[in-house]
């Protein structure tokens, strides 16, 4: 019992991120436990099906796809890829508004696939397959990445320095080679409408646009329902002074920080991350964290 209170534990000071990928994990070890030793396939019904009559009956699998994994390779590719980047991402922007372009980049994938298999003739796709993992939103993270903030480099095997569009270009032209020489085309089709969706995120978010607001109150209102509602009702009217300058103050202090963090991001978009000084740095990690 100490055990299992223990990895609870763990598990609810994992930011949300790190939820995501160990959903994944333990998700992939039941799937492979049922699959070798009693030949039951337990998530068939969570996976995209090619048919759009099949995805019909399971619309739910739209999103649950992206956290069935078909391999430990693929698995671990893509939940490497998804660490790293949520770690740069978040540092900078709302831990929401990362899951927006994740998720969304998951759904643009899904719905790429759907149209791929059922719009395009038999001779480019045969047979009923269903697709599976994150990589579409993976995908979406980084083209999102890489059109933000393009010149922001990295530092690669401690070695030499890398700007984003490059790894973005080579990823992306890897896929389309790939897909071209007819490799899980379904698969790759699904990459790409991760990127399309990164790419016009991030287009609009540096035009002042964020398009994922809608789908964020929509995944609010549906979590709300499964919060525990309280049935305290008492009022303290002589307490409301205090609690509109106490929410005054609040306010401020966020937008603040909102009006430090637009500055920083301006900056990186301008000169690259590598421009921040330490306080500045520590700032957005700072951020990150709360």
């Amino acid at each position: 019992m100490s055990t299992i209170q223990d990895l609870k534990y763990k598990f609810n000071n994992l930011d949300v991120f790190g939820k995501i990928i160990a959903i994944n994990v333990v998700v992939f070890i039941i799937g492979l436990v049922f699959n070798s030793l009693l030949r039951i396939n337990l998530f068939g019904y969570f996976e995209l099906p090619s048919g759009i009559m099949d995805y019909l009956f399971q619309p739910w699998s739209l999103i649950t796809y992206g956290f069935l994994h078909n391999g430990l390779f693929h698995l671990a590719f893509n939940m490497l890829f998804l660490y790293y980047l949520s770690r740069i991402t978040t540092n900078l922007f709302r831990s929401k508004m990362v899951l927006n372009v994740y998720f969304l980049g998951i759904i643009c994938g899904g719905l790429a696939y759907l149209a791929y298999t059922n719009l395009m003739p038999t001779s480019l796709f045969s047979g009923k397959g269903v697709l599976v993992g994150a990589s579409a939103g993976v995908s979406a993270l980084l083209l999102f990445v890489a059109t933000y903030m393009p010149n922001t480099e990295i530092r690669l095997f401690n070695a030499f320095n890398v700007k984003w569009k490059h790894i973005a270009m080579v990823i992306v032209g890897l896929d389309l080679f790939r897909m071209l020489l007819g490799l899980n085309q379904g698969g790759y089709v699904a990459h790409f409408g991760g990127y399309a969706l990164g790419y016009i995120y991030a287009n609009k978010l540096l035009n002042g646009s964020d398009i994922g607001t809608g789908f964020e109150r929509t995944m609010d209102s549906f979590m709300s329902w499964f919060k525990p509602k309280s049935n305290l009702k008492t009022v303290h009217k002589t307490a409301k002074k205090s609690t509109t300058a106490s929410k005054t103050k609040t306010e401020s202090d966020a937008l603040n920080k909102q009006k430090k963090i637009d500055s920083i991001l301006d900056k990186i978009s301008k000169s690259g991350y590598e421009s921040l000084t330490a306080d500045e740095k520590a700032f957005l990690f700072k951020v990150g964290k709360d």
